[in-house]
């Protein structure tokens, strides 16, 4: 199963039961990161998850470290204001765990994001949640390798509400007080009569023990191809193509397909540039990446990542990226699809995600053929260019900012357009830049195709990104401002960039400087 394959009445797997996994290891060890990449794998399997952060319920209802007690981040002697605030804490944090499990959100896995740093916390909570049904898994993160500690203080943890307004080199010395004072009382995990998964240096070396069935072991699967390094992803469209919308053609890119490559390539490598400044003004130390291109089989795909290959730059060629086949459908614009076929559109435009017109795929099909792409997604550690068909990017897009399958189909990807979206500990943050448009000398205007450009209600969508723990929950009878998990922020913001004047002749010879 690589996508969602089928719902039962329950909303759950009914082979897998309720399931916690609660993050254990020293603050700055990845925990974060590695629960919401998790999170994300797990939605796109279908399984309803969601991720539950000690540190995000206590900053959004107490507030940052300054409105703290000052005993409140030391691992003993607290006073009892502070025993009493923390016990507080932790009772609303699994209070939400317990109704995300309960009967009007049907949840499956809930993901603990704590330190549960000595033994007697995790006995306390395996026996608690084992007496309430819920089979509990140890997933800790350790990292011997001090120089990933660092980096990950300097990219997420400073930047956090805690630090808001502190100097950087003060808050770096301040998150290390924190760790040591943690150190003295941290014990790593090595019950043998409770699961556990161990993280080592962020998929270095994984250890495990009672992990059985097929969920537990996807789960380990995914933990082994992940990590926390910064990159950056970026999607494009291929250009325009002799015979545009043909999938049994396969033709090449036209003129104006061809300018366009060398378009892209230009404003690629000149937002990378500025990229790699604004972080070195945070950072001076943060580093630039390589850069590789991904392209699909099909001509107009390959074609238009061209010029970086002339340029050195590494390309390579997926077959599992090709586009959404559309069967009898291929070459249909939706309205001549309506037309022609009357019943099946009208099945389509209700489920857009599942429907699979006669000889075609639907975009779940296309979702389970892209999984191993995922898995490379994951794996890669440099930037990542994408260069595709609308329908693939749509599938992809929905996997890095954790949309529901129905929303899938109804992405808006313009040829144009790059999407940049940069992977973090606390979410995925997407916008979208605009850097070629057509013009009267390019040639004629674009086509349409029933299943790459349909847009349905969804209209205009921006990559809505989920905020940390976003669901498809049924509304509250309380009300929405007590919940975690709806509300939705929007990093998709369209940005204008101004026209790049280049060539149309491909570079012959590298250039060392671009090929990094």
């Amino acid at each position: 199963m690589a996508a969602p394959i089928y719902q039962t009445a329950s909303g759950r797997l009914w082979h897998a039961g309720k399931i916690l996994i609660v993050a254990v290891g020293l603050p700055a060890r990845g925990k974060t990161h590695v629960s919401r990449a998790l999170e994300r794998y797990l939605r796109w399997l279908g399984v309803k998850t969601q991720v539950f952060s000690l540190g995000d319920y206590r900053r959004k209802h107490i507030g940052g470290a300054q409105d703290l007690p000052k005993d409140y981040f030391q691992t003993n002697e607290w006073s009892e204001e502070t025993k009493t605030l923390r016990a507080s804490i932790k009772r609303g944090c699994e209070d939400m765990i317990r109704a995300f499990f309960g009967g009007k959100q049907r949840g499956q896995v809930a993901i603990y994001d704590a330190n549960n740093g000595t033994k007697e916390a995790r006995r306390e909570l395996a026996e608690e949640w084992g007496r309430e049904g819920v089979h509990v898994i140890f997933l800790e993160s350790v990292c011997t390798n001090q120089d990933i500690v660092e980096a990950n203080i300097r990219s997420v943890k400073i930047s956090s509400p805690d630090y808001k307004g502190w100097d950087p080199e003060k808050a770096v010395a301040d998150y290390w007080t924190r760790i040591r004072e943690h150190e003295q009382y941290y014990h790593t995990i090595d019950e043998e009569e409770w699961a556990w998964i161990k993280v080592i240096n962020i998929g270095e070396r994984i250890q495990m023990n009672r992990i059985q069935g097929y969920l537990q072991s996807r789960i380990v699967f995914f933990l082994m191809n992940i990590h926390t390094k910064h990159r950056t992803i970026y999607f494009a469209r291929s250009g325009e193509s002799l015979i545009e919308h043909s999938y049994k053609a396969d033709a090449d890119l036209s003129p104006s397909g061809w300018a366009y490559a060398e378009r892209l390539m230009d404003f690629v490598l000149e937002r990378r540039r500025k990229s790699v400044e604004a972080r070195r003004q945070q950072d001076q130390s943060a580093e630039k990446n390589k850069l590789v291109v991904w392209t699909s089989t099909r001509r107009r795909s390959h074609h238009s990542a061209w010029p970086f290959q002339q340029a050195g730059y590494k390309v390579l060629q997926k077959s599992q990226m090709c586009e959404i086949n559309p069967g009898i459908w291929d070459g249909l614009s939706p309205e001549e699809a309506m037309e022609t076929y009357p019943d099946e559109y009208d099945r389509f435009a209700k489920d857009p995600y599942a429907f699979r017109a006669p000889r075609a795929e639907s975009y779940h099909d296309l979702s389970v053929r892209l999984e191993p792409v995922l898995v490379e997604l994951e794996q890669c550690q440099d930037d990542l260019l994408i260069v595709t068909h609308s329908s693939v990017i749509r599938c992809l897009l929905g996997y890095l900012i954790g949309l529901p399958p129905h929303e899938v189909p109804a992405i808006e990807i313009n040829r144009g357009d790059l999407v940049e979206v940069v992977p973090a500990s606390y979410g995925v943050h997407s916008q979208t830049l605009h850097f070629w448009a057509r013009t009267q000398s390019e040639g004629s205007p674009e086509g349409q195709n029933a299943l790459e450009d349909f847009k349905g209600e969804k209209n205009g969508h921006l990559h809505e990104s989920p905020d940390p723990g976003a669901m498809d929950l049924p509304p509250s009878e309380d009300g929405d401002e007590e919940r975690v998990g709806r509300t939705l922020f929007r990093d998709g913001v369209h940005v204008f960039a101004p026209d790049i004047q280049v060539t149309t002749s491909t570079p012959t010879k590298v250039d060392p400087q671009r090929a990094s």
